[in-house]
């Protein structure tokens, strides 16, 4: 008895030539690798497209300065301009724009560094506080939303295939194809 063939995700034909993306450019000969690859670009660029619409819709803030604000709400003590521009994977003169602009609008302040009179720390002030805990607690909603498509056992499996890929790609453990 011949095995039925399980149908193909299709996903130009779901999607359709308007929505598709990255993903127009794979082929069906493409190594397992690329097709991975681009799926994965496709689906961060338009979770991070769709999340900077709405940051600058409802609270007319950037997705930069969201995260900016991230950081500093995760560190209550405060931040080093240059400890800041590390963990946003941004310039110096990208962290100093967007303090610069948080602190005018009263959401951060800059105080000296006990620890290095050369350097300050910048940390949240608490309208900044009040107004980033706001935001995120509707950037959770919109990211639940994002992946309410997919089960817990489907959530958890990608996340620990890519916390996989993530380490290996830190440690430099790549593997021939």
């Amino acid at each position: 008895m011949a095995r039925a063939r399980a149908p193909r995700f299709d996903i130009a034909r779901l999607l359709g030539d308007e929505r598709i993306g990255l993903e127009a450019r794979v082929e069906d000969a493409d190594h397992q690798s690329l097709k991975l690859w681009l799926r994965l670009l496709a689906c961060s660029t338009q979770i991070e497209t769709e999340i900077r619409r709405r940051l600058r819709e409802r609270f007319g803030v950037s997705l930069a300065r969201f995260d900016y604000l991230a950081q500093l709400h995760r560190h209550p003590d405060g931040l080093r301009m240059n400890v800041l521009s590390r963990y946003l994977m941004v310039s110096g003169g990208n962290v100093t724009g967007l303090t610069d602009e948080l602190v005018k609008d009263g959401w951060a302040q800059r105080d000296d560094d006990p620890e290095d009179r050369r350097s300050y720390r910048v940390s949240l002030t608490a309208p900044g506080r009040q107004a980033f805990e706001r935001m995120a607690a509707e950037h959770e909603v919109w990211v639940i939303e994002m992946f309410a498509g997919l089960d817990p056992v489907q959530k958890k499996s990608l996340y620990e295939s890519l916390g996989q890929l993530r380490v290996q790609l830190a440690t430099g453990q790549e593997k021939s194809p």
